[in-house]
């Protein structure tokens, strides 16, 4: 078996796709069965960028702590930044279930109460409350074109 089957992942190796599951009555998350191999030894939940919770894959949150690490503390902006990151970060292992608790904090910060989608990008998977994922998308969609040409002439 290939590394990647392994992860549950398909043959790109990386996080992909839209998923809507449900929040149970206690604020747990069942992920998706294609992303529970690569999260099953554990990770990392925090704020994300509009309103939305990053899930990170412990090695992939230790390269981004790895950089993080050195922002000056004279920086306020990057103290800042770090406290809205790591102050609100939550680390965790799914149960055999494949199920995670999201904190409140965290489901008050993306308006997450019990629908949500489940967003794989790449190295980091997106949670956000479905109704908020789904204006995202509607909102989005004139600029997507232009958005890429901008994207990737600055690679």
């Amino acid at each position: 078996m290939s590394d990647l089957a392994a992860h549950g992942l398909g043959p790109t190796g990386v996080f992909l796709g839209t998923f809507t599951p449900r929040l149970d009555d206690k604020g747990r998350l069942i992920l998706p069965a294609k992303f529970r191999g690569r999260l099953a030894t554990g990770l990392v939940a925090t704020r994300g960028l509009d309103r939305c919770v990053f899930l990170f894959p412990l090695d992939e949150f230790a390269a981004i702590h790895d950089r993080l690490r050195r922002a000056p503390l004279e920086n306020k902006r990057a103290r800042d930044y770090l406290r809205n990151f790591l102050g609100h970060a939550q680390d965790d292992i799914p149960d055999k279930q494949g199920r995670i608790l999201l904190s409140a904090p965290l489901r008050r910060y993306a308006g997450i109460e019990r629908e949500v989608a489940v967003v794989g990008m790449g190295s980091r998977v997106e949670i956000w409350d479905a109704a908020t994922w789904e204006q995202y998308l509607v909102d989005g969609e004139e600029d997507y074109a232009a958005t890429a040409a901008e994207v990737f002439d600055d690679m």
